[in-house]
C-alpha cells in the first residue's frame, strides 16, 4: 500500500534553517532509498515542493512519456524541477536543512507548513498558505470540483 502524505504540521525553523520534518511524513518518507526528503521551489505557488526520490523517478518517467526529448517543454521542466531540486538529508533528529534560497522563494523565516498533498508535500510560510487556502476555498465552492475514485479489484470480491 503507497503511504500519502497528510494533514498540515508547523514546525519551528531554526536561525540555520534547520526545521523538523513532522513524524509521519518521515515515516511516508522512510524506505524510499534515501533517508531525507527531496525539494525544490515551487514553479506555481510561493512555496516549495517536497517529495521522495520514488516520486521524483516516476515524474523523471512521465516526462519521458509524454514530453518530447529536448523539446522546449521537456527541457523546462527539467530545469525548473530537476535542476533545482536538492536531496536534504535527515539529521538524527529527523531535521533537514532549508538552504537559504528555498527559504527566500517560499518567503519562510522563523515556521514552516508542511502541508501534505497526497504524493508530495509542501512547506509554506504559515500566513502565505492561511493566504492561498482562503483562495482555493472560494474557488472550491465556486467551481465544486468533482474527482472520479480509482477502483481497486480486491480478491475474491466483485468489480
Amino acid at each position: 500500500m503507497l503511504a500519502l502524505f497528510t494533514g498540515t504540521h508547523i514546525n519551528k525553523v531554526d536561525k540555520k534553517g534547520r526545521v523538523s520534518v513532522p513524524a509521519p511524513f518521515r515515516a511516508t518518507l522512510s524506505g524510499q532509498g534515501f533517508a531525507g526528503a527531496v525539494v525544490f521551489p515551487s514553479f506555481t505557488a510561493d512555496s516549495l515542493e517536497g517529495c521522495g526520490a520514488s516520486f521524483l523517478e516516476e515524474l523523471a518517467a512521465g516526462m519521458d512519456a509524454t514530453a518530447a526529448v529536448f523539446s522546449e517543454e521537456e527541457d523546462d521542466l527539467a530545469t525548473l524541477v530537476f535542476a533545482q531540486a536538492r536531496q536534504l538529508a535527515f539529521d538524527p533528529e529527523g531535521r533537514i536543512i532549508l538552504p537559504a534560497e528555498f527559504m527566500d522563494h517560499a518567503g519562510i523565516t522563523d515556521t514552516a507548513a508542511f502541508v501534505g498533498k497526497g504524493r508530495k508535500f509542501q512547506i509554506w510560510h504559515p500566513d502565505r498558505l492561511k493566504v492561498h487556502t482562503a483562495e482555493l476555498m472560494k474557488k472550491a465552492r465556486d467551481k465544486r470540483p468533482t474527482v472520479s475514485l480509482a477502483r481497486t479489484r480486491v480478491p475474491g470480491g466483485d468489480a
